[in-house]
């Protein structure tokens, strides 16, 4: 275990442990962005409208797993989930992401 796990607790094992809670992946990049790939099952809600959809996000009452293209954005957009009372992690950028599902 590194230092950064030791700081900030292994992203792997929290990812894993949303996604056995059934936790919804967003996916905040561009809707240009999103169609030109994206993990599979995603919802594609670009940052830019993500205080829009907090009630919809919270209708789910699920956890949410955000991911955008570097991890920038999606870390912009868990803190204004986590804000709003929502379960939620910042997945990072969506490929790196893909390849710890």
């Amino acid at each position: 275990m590194g230092l950064l796990d030791t700081l900030f607790g292994n992203k792997k094992d929290k990812i894993k442990d949303f996604q056995s809670r059934n936790a919804i992946i967003i996916d905040v990049r561009t809707t240009g962005e999103y169609s030109q790939g994206a993990i599979p099952g995603s919802k594609n809600i670009p940052l830019q409208i993500i205080n829009s959809k907090i009630k919809e996000i919270k209708k789910l009452n699920k956890p949410v797993i955000t991911c955008c293209a570097s991890g920038m954005r999606s870390g912009s957009a868990a803190s204004i989930l986590k804000a709003q009372g929502i379960e939620a992690i910042n997945g990072g950028g969506w490929l790196s992401l893909s390849k710890k599902l």
